[in-house]
């Protein structure tokens, strides 16, 4: 708890809550006049204090829970006395603010805003999840809304979830989300090879968002030449966490065995004309519009992951 202002009421009427609570924000205002760099810490400071003096004006957290109009008449007075940015949603939200952090700890490095978006979510454990992904990724509010309205979390397995949850190491293919969804900008639903792979160039950066931390793009249509032939690999990427090239197929069909053949024929090639004894081995990642569980099931290399595309 890194929270916790000493608060104290006499009587623990009405009145005293109020007075408490309308002191404890206008102080805030005051510091964050004052005092720039602090404003964040003070409005999570202050809208923890306030949050925990209206759970025991309500009589504990549990009557909390249903008892809102008290907290509808200090925003009608908060908001008379101080002005705007007291609404009966607000202090609902520093109430549940302050009921939550009682469970686990606050990230200082969140804002307020990021917190609203937070407590939408009912999932404890997907909050962690979410707080990680901001503090690793510098997420903005908006960027956070956007991870959160994606359901990612959800699109990651189960175990995998519970993995990074408890901070235990995870492999680079762990991460990448099923299925993983592509912004198409055409409005048609039947589209080809070449087409996906314009879709996704068009929001690189989303698309390795998809799949991961740390993925950076090389080339794509990267062209190898074997004999007097020539191949082209669809998307050619590098993990600068796990330091090892990637090697993304893409497939508007079902998995086939031998979309698998062919990214571990390219990962053969990366592998030995490519990487140096500083790389870790090259993954390959196939997308495809619909997967087969037993390609899946009988496929030898662990390397290579196939996950299914989602247009919208």
């Amino acid at each position: 708890m890194i929270y916790n202002y000493a608060i104290s009421n006499s009587g623990g009427d009405y009145m005293d809550y109020y007075s408490s609570i309308k002191e404890l924000l206008i102080n805030n205002e005051l510091t964050k006049k004052a005092k720039d760099y602090s404003k964040n810490r003070s409005d999570l400071t202050t809208y923890y204090d306030v949050g925990k003096l209206l759970v025991e004006a309500q009589g504990g957290e549990q009557k909390a829970k249903y008892g809102n109009k008290l907290i509808k008449n200090y925003s009608r007075k908060l908001t008379d006395e101080l002005g705007k940015g007291y609404s009966e949603r607000s202090l609902k939200y520093m109430r549940k603010f302050y009921i939550w952090q009682k469970r686990q700890p606050i990230a200082a490095q969140l804002s307020w805003s990021h917190y609203i978006e937070l407590l939408s979510v009912k999932d404890d454990y997907e909050i962690k999840y979410y707080i990680d992904v901001c503090k690793r990724n510098n997420l903005s509010r908006n960027e956070l809304r956007n991870r959160i309205k994606s359901e990612e979390y959800e699109r990651l397995d189960a175990k995998i979830r519970n993995k990074i949850i408890n901070k235990e190491s995870v492999e680079l293919i762990d991460t990448v989300k099923n299925p993983i969804l592509i912004r198409n900008t055409t409005g048609i639903a039947d589209i080809s090879e070449k087409m996906l792979q314009k879709l996704i160039l068009e929001d690189i950066p989303s698309f390795l968002d998809e799949l991961g931390d740390g993925y950076c793009f090389i080339k794509n249509e990267y062209k190898i030449k074997l004999g007097d032939t020539y191949n082209y690999i669809d998307l050619l990427l590098f993990n600068i966490k796990y330091n090892c090239y990637v090697v993304v197929e893409l497939k508007v069909t079902e998995l086939k065995k031998e979309h698998i053949g062919q990214i571990e024929f390219y990962m053969n090639y990366i592998d030995n004309n490519l990487k140096t004894s500083n790389h870790n081995k090259t993954i390959g990642i196939l997308i495809v519009r619909e997967n087969n569980q037993f390609v899946i099931k009988y496929k030898t290399n662990e390397d290579i992951i196939s996950r299914v595309y989602e247009l919208i």
